[in-house]
């Protein structure tokens, strides 16, 4: 492994006791995998738990020897070609460790200044087709990706994969990647935000046994609605009121949960941390001025924000899985999340 290449993003991250399992999600997960859909696409606003399940998922196949896990941690620095090249060749390599001549021509060919794209993946796909196991490939945090030629490299991966490879994308937003194609020829399978929100019998786990809490029916469906199941919400909500209902009395617990809203300034920090704070100005602008509305139409942004791009902006935020859910099939209104 090159000196150059960062070995903990190419670690399966580990995952905290006490976890909600989730074998709804992993079953489907597994049922892509049988069906040999060659991607598997996890994408979701933050805080959904993508990482959580599929690492969670990737550790069980690993651990019954059925497939090799390759995972990639992405970052802003594999935004370009040649050294994403590097660390999924890398990455698939030390996966399939049964030998020491998987991806090695590969990697060879990647020390030439002017390595072909097509080249590297051809000499791996052809290594990976002489495998007997099955390699399952994660490419966690694929939203930081925005090269256009990675995403080519990743399509020509796709299209060429032996049934040996099985890609698994997670992201916050839809990747450039012929998701319609690869869906009307059944080579596709997707986890979205309304999978992967807690169910009720989920947020019970989570909050009584998990957050430690001791939390009635009532309480718990009051702080699943008001998080619509979104799980990094139910877990800033259980932070907020660990220290509150621990010696409260059933009363006092109750209206501690019905002071619990989005403007917590637990929320009000991850959301700007983790969302607010990566999208352009005019895109922070929008948020911000129409943040009060109950509902969203294009013409209605518009009067607000004294701008004319309310209804393509209104499309590229549900694009991204940035907290907005259409309310119609012809996507002209929407509301926040």
């Amino acid at each position: 492994m090159s000196e150059m290449l960062l070995r903990t993003k190419l670690l399966v991250p580990l995952t905290r006791p006490n976890l909600v399992v989730r074998p709804r999600l992993i079953e489907l997960l597994d049922e892509g995998l049988l069906a040999g859909r060659k991607l598997t696409l996890v994408s979701a606003p933050a805080g959904f738990g993508k990482t959580t399940l599929v690492s969670l998922w990737a550790q069980r196949l690993r651990a019954d020897e059925s497939n090799d896990i390759a995972w990639l941690s992405l970052d802003e620095s594999e935004n370009e070609e040649k050294r994403f090249l590097e660390y999924v060749v890398t990455a698939v390599s030390q996966a399939a460790n049964s030998d020491h001549i998987m991806g090695k021509n590969a990697l060879a060919l990647l020390q030439s200044p002017q390595a072909p794209a097509i080249s590297v993946l051809t000499s791996l796909i052809n290594d990976v087709a002489g495998q007997q196991h099955s390699i399952v490939l994660v490419l966690d945090d694929y939203h930081l990706i925005d090269e256009p030629a990675v995403d080519e490299a990743l399509i020509f991966l796709l299209d060429h994969s032996p049934p040996q490879l099985n890609i698994v994308v997670v992201t916050r937003v839809d990747p450039q990647l012929p998701l319609g194609r690869l869906r009307a020829h059944s080579e596709l399978i997707e986890l979205r935000a309304s999978d992967l929100r807690f169910t009720s019998a989920e947020a019970a786990e989570f909050l009584n046994q998990g957050m430690g809490l001791n939390l009635s029916a009532a309480d718990i469906a009051t702080l699943e609605t008001r998080t619509e199941g979104w799980i990094a919400g139910l877990q800033l909500a259980a932070l907020a009121l660990q220290g509150l209902v621990s010696m409260a009395g059933p009363a006092d617990t109750a209206r501690h949960v019905q002071s619990f809203t989005g403007s917590h300034r637990f929320v009000l920090d991850y959301l700007i941390e983790e969302v607010l704070a990566q999208q352009p100005e005019a895109v922070q602008a929008f948020l911000l001025k129409t943040a009060v509305l109950e509902r969203l139409t294009g013409p209605l942004c518009d009067a607000v924000t004294g701008q004319k791009n309310g209804q393509a902006t209104l499309e590229m935020l549900e694009h991204t899985n940035l907290f907005i859910v259409p309310l119609d099939d012809e996507r002209r209104w929407y509301r926040y999340h």
